[in-house]
């Protein structure tokens, strides 16, 4: 055997294994194909999509009505301008957060100022 010879028998092996890492890498890109395309593709029906709007529209309404009675409620406790001051002066908040806890605790001072530290 030639010097020539065991060259292009070292070489053919070079080729030889540079041909079964893409064999390798094959298989898992198959693996890879048959998980991705296991999604199943279906049609949104215009009924469901008009549902689903409605439901939310609904919920909304509701969120806004129970809001506009909170307020409705808050407005009516009674607080004394007093309290809002000391609540404005202790916590440096403004003058409306401090009404709206106040009112919120039914004019309890105490509780307020609770609410406000923790």
């Amino acid at each position: 055997m030639s010097a020539e010879e065991e060259i292009t028998e070292t070489n053919g092996d070079e080729s030889g294994n540079k041909a079964k890492k893409p064999g390798k890498y094959d298989s898992s890109a198959a693996d890879l194909e048959k998980v991705t395309d296991f999604v199943e593709e279906t049609e949104i029906a215009p009924q469901d999509i008009g549902e689903a709007i409605r439901v939310a529209n609904d919920e909304n309404q509701k969120l806004s009505v129970a809001k506009k009675e909170m307020e409705k409620e808050l407005s009516k406790v009674k607080i004394t301008k007093e309290d809002v001051d000391l609540i404005v002066h202790e916590m440096e908040i403004t003058r409306n957060l401090a009404e709206r806890k106040l009112r919120e605790h039914r004019g309890n001072v105490v509780e307020a100022l609770i609410e406000l530290t923790n």
